[in-house]
């Protein structure tokens, strides 16, 4: 009797844990949203297009490009492909859940791949490894409230930007990196994943001050090559 009031109650005990695990998340990409929003505006689209944009595309730094270059008339091939490698982290992403949510229904893998952004990635793998085990409704609730709050961030954006303008001169655009400071820092745990980053970030810094072309592509595989030399050292010395 206990063992089955305990199974009725951990979905609901997981809403909480997820929330509050999601919460921080929610509240750090606040200003990102509202960029997005009042972006959309500036570049000419209408309130519903660019809500649609969230509601549909959901996802950040794809919505900003994106956004930002059809405002500007680019090319359909430059959007595309402009989408295809900020994107193209969600292939590893995908990779990974896929030993865990092949087992499931269709309607859970639909909705847990359209749900699947950087924040509900980190937190949901991070509760895999703290739990030894992957639960679809801590990795559902987390999304599903990540999605609500970015979209109601988005509308924020588009009330804001209807009566303010200029809100990217005031620097919420940060709330980009320092999202993406906070889901990559707890990760780094070893010294390759380290070195990674950093040569990664400082990479990225040269490029950029030099005006180096796909200066982002470069960067992630200066990178990835010196964090698969330094796991490759202790090999190295152990065989030697």
């Amino acid at each position: 009797m206990h063992k089955a009031a305990q199974e009725v109650h951990a979905p609901e005990a997981s809403v909480w844990r997820a929330l509050g695990d999601v919460s921080p998340l929610c509240l750090a990409v606040l200003p990102w949203g509202i960029l997005c929003g009042s972006l959309g505006l500036q570049m000419g689209f209408s309130a519903l297009q660019t809500q649609a944009m969230s509601l549909l595309v959901f996802a950040g730094a794809v919505q900003l490009s994106g956004t930002m270059m059809v405002g500007n008339a680019a090319g359909l091939p430059a959007v595309l492909g402009s989408t295809l490698v900020i994107s193209a982290r969600h292939l590893l992403y995908g990779a990974h859940f896929r030993q865990y949510i092949t087992p499931l229904p269709l309607k859970w893998r639909l909705g847990l791949g359209f749900l699947l952004t950087d924040e509900m990635y980190a937190l949901s793998t991070a509760h895999t490894n703290k739990q030894g085990r992957f639960s679809k409704h801590y990795a559902l609730y987390t999304g599903t409230a990540f999605y609500v709050g970015w979209n109601l961030a988005t509308l924020a954006g588009i009330l804001a930007g209807s009566q303010l303008k200029a809100l990217e001169a005031i620097g919420l655009d940060f709330a980009i990196a320092a999202t993406f400071i906070a889901l990559t820092v707890p990760s780094i745990k070893t010294h390759p994943v380290l070195l990674c980053a950093l040569a990664s970030g400082i990479s990225m810094l040269l490029f950029t001050y030099y005006h180096i072309p796909n200066a982002l592509i470069i960067a992630t595989g200066v990178g990835m090559v010196v964090g698969l030399m330094a796991e490759s050292l202790p090999t190295r010395r152990a065989s030697t």
